[in-house]
């Protein structure tokens, strides 16, 4: 991580609250939304470059921009001041280096969008990442980038990295893609589909996950300047383009990020405001408020910030494919509700930084809750709860999650803390200004 970035010890203590919070925080900018705007940016007009506004620094957002840099294109990043300024200048091949080793961390998105960008160039390119990143499949994307042209292989494991991309451009034409396991292998596809050297028609092979980050990814490429026309379930046509349009960028305030703060109020029944995230957000997890609303909380929406206002809780029966960033959120809140709460059609997250459901039912066991596990889904039975050290299993979202248990548990520890850097580095530092 950059300086200045502060590190955590190996186990941090959450302290609960003496009270329930009325307080506002800013959360970071979306990861999500900054790792597909510096691609968008990479590939946009070439003469004067693309400013990027409120960018999320994190480990996932620097990965993306140390790769970029090693592509050949320029990057300079002002994190004090969350802008980072790209521009590919005058170069024939999208891709202004010919070769590349590219090394991602844990990374999924940048993985995913990286296999795709460099197909576009000409020459050869390798990317690889941490242990657990060469456990998550890439096999899809692969496949489908084989039926566009791209010489793609992986040089151990099938289907998995590191991978190599002997790349001559993509064909365009037709290509079909499974979207079960990860919506991101098909917004990988399609920021890169516009350079192909003819249309390119994309068929999605069966159910697709988290339909609204590809919703996001059609949105922000409209906001570029090129038109997909969707269904956004199974049908996707790219037409050809030069390029994108240069297009300086604000980027939206992390909802998943959000979601802990909303769900602390929920926890306490405390009323928490998040600071510049709005009803217009393109972020499908913005809907988690309907969940907290459906269990029983308040919500308010005003331009720029949105305020949960906690409630007794009651269980709820939801599916979460839609917002799956949010499952282990809502795992945290559903030990305090009064009833179970049962989370569905989730199993893609089993493939995230860690198995997202076995990992969630070991630890909410461990401190006392009743969880049921099956193939794509948790039930969680409320029962008291008692103190336990939290492994975090190098998952961001699992410290950030069981964290706020301790906010009404005394004795929770959270192993290995440091593992929030990767998408929100002073996570605990905002989670302490709920005692404001």
């Amino acid at each position: 991580m950059s300086e200045g970035v502060r590190e955590y010890p190996a186990t941090l203590a959450i302290r609960p609250l003496s009270r329930p919070p009325i307080t506002s925080v800013r959360v970071p900018g979306s990861k999500s939304i900054t790792n597909r705007a510096l691609l968008l940016a990479a590939l946009a007009e070439p003469q004067h470059g693309t400013l990027l506004r409120g960018v999320l620094q994190s480990e996932d957002t620097e990965v993306m921009a140390a790769a970029l840099h090693a592509l050949g294109f320029q990057v300079s990043a002002d994190w004090t001041s969350r802008t980072v300024h790209v521009r590919r200048g005058a170069h024939a091949s999208p891709i202004p280096a010919s070769k590349a080793e590219l090394f991602v961390a844990n990374s999924g998105t940048s993985m995913r969008f990286l296999t795709a960008l460099v197909s576009l160039g000409e020459g050869c390119y390798r990317l690889d990442g941490v242990s657990r990143m060469r456990q998550r499949p890439l096999g899809d994307l692969l496949d489908a980038l084989r039926q566009l042209g791209v010489d793609a292989f992986c040089e151990h494991q099938d289907g998995y990295p590191p991978i190599v991309i002997r790349a001559h451009g993509l064909d365009g034409g037709h290509v079909q893609i499974r979207g079960d396991v990860s919506s991101q292998f098909l917004s990988g596809l399609l920021m890169a589909a516009p350079f192909a050297r003819r249309p390119v028609a994309i068929e999605v092979v069966g159910p697709l996950v988290s339909r609204p980050y590809v919703a996001m990814t059609v949105e922000m490429m409209w906001r570029f300047g090129v038109e997909v026309k969707t269904d956004l379930a199974s049908s996707f046509e790219v037409p050809v383009a030069p390029c994108y349009r240069r297009a300086d960028y604000d980027i939206d305030a992390d909802a998943s990020a959000a979601s802990y703060f909303f769900a602390a109020a929920a926890v306490s029944e405390g009323e928490v405001t998040v600071e510049g995230l709005g009803a217009t957000s393109l972020q499908g997890d913005f809907r988690f408020l309907e969940v907290l609303r459906e269990m029983g909380c308040d919500t308010v929406s005003r331009q720029n910030r949105l305020t949960v206002c906690g409630r007794p809780l009651h269980g709820i029966d939801v599916d979460m494919n839609d917002m799956s960033d949010c499952v282990m959120t809502l795992a945290a809140v559903a030990c305090f509700a009064d009833g179970p709460t049962t989370i569905r059609n989730v199993a893609h997250i089993r493939h995230k930084e860690t198995d997202r459901l076995s990992a969630l039912a070991t630890e909410l066991r461990r401190v006392g809750a009743v969880v049921e596990e099956f193939a794509d889904g948790l039930r969680i039975t409320p029962r008291p709860l008692h103190g336990a050290a939290i492994e975090t299993y190098d998952d961001h979202r699992m410290a950030m999650s069981m964290a706020l248990l301790g906010l009404k548990v005394p004795g929770i520890i959270i192993n290995k803390p440091g593992c929030v850097t990767k998408t929100y580095p002073n996570f605990f530092d905002d989670l302490e200004r709920l005692r404001r």
